[in-house]
């Protein structure tokens, strides 16, 4: 696995997932980070069930102004904090290590973007997401088989995409 764009582009990621994980491909994570364009730049952006922290280390190097990485996996964190010391990335960033509602709930500022790519078998984790979210833009990944809602508590999809097994849904807060 390596960073696609931006400041560390082309660097390579230390470590294998550990087993269970299922990390977002290189070409899916290039689709998400060509979607958000400038985006990304000085945004808060929080990556839930973050695996190896690919996608928020791509945020960080696309400039991301501050990232959270929620991983409930000791040895996944140990993983994201290794990379990030060998990125030489010192600070913007916290890593949460507990489950994603904790997670969600610990955010201490606004997140502009979410990323959340639970296992694609545990629903209770898409309803965690979609349920106490709060921010501008979250983007779930999900197994193109599943369905997931056009709209949730305050929330409303606005784009979803399929590659490969995987899929992607977009949603943006409702305004009433």
């Amino acid at each position: 696995m390596r960073i696609i764009s931006g400041k560390f582009k082309s660097r390579h990621l230390k470590g294998t997932p550990p087993a269970g994980l299922r990390p977002t491909s290189d070409k899916l994570r290039e689709t998400v980070f060509n979607i958000l364009g400038p985006r990304v730049q000085d945004s808060t952006f929080l990556d839930g069930c973050a695996g190896m922290g690919a996608i928020g280390l791509e945020a960080i190097s696309r400039g991301a102004a501050f990232v959270y990485f929620v991983e409930q996996s000791r040895k996944a964190c140990q993983l994201i904090r290794e990379n990030l010391n060998s990125l030489e990335i010192k600070d913007r960033f916290r890593v949460l290590e507990m489950d994603l509602k904790k997670g969600l709930d610990a955010v201490e500022t606004p997140v502009n973007i979410a990323f959340i790519d639970p296992p694609y078998d545990r629903d209770d984790l898409y309803d965690v997401a979609l349920t106490h979210f709060r921010g501008d833009l979250l983007i779930l990944e999900y197994s193109r088989r599943k369905v997931l809602p056009e709209t949730a508590v305050g929330l409303r999809q606005i784009r979803s995409l399929v590659q490969g097994d995987a899929a992607l849904a977009f949603y943006t807060a409702e305004h009433m």
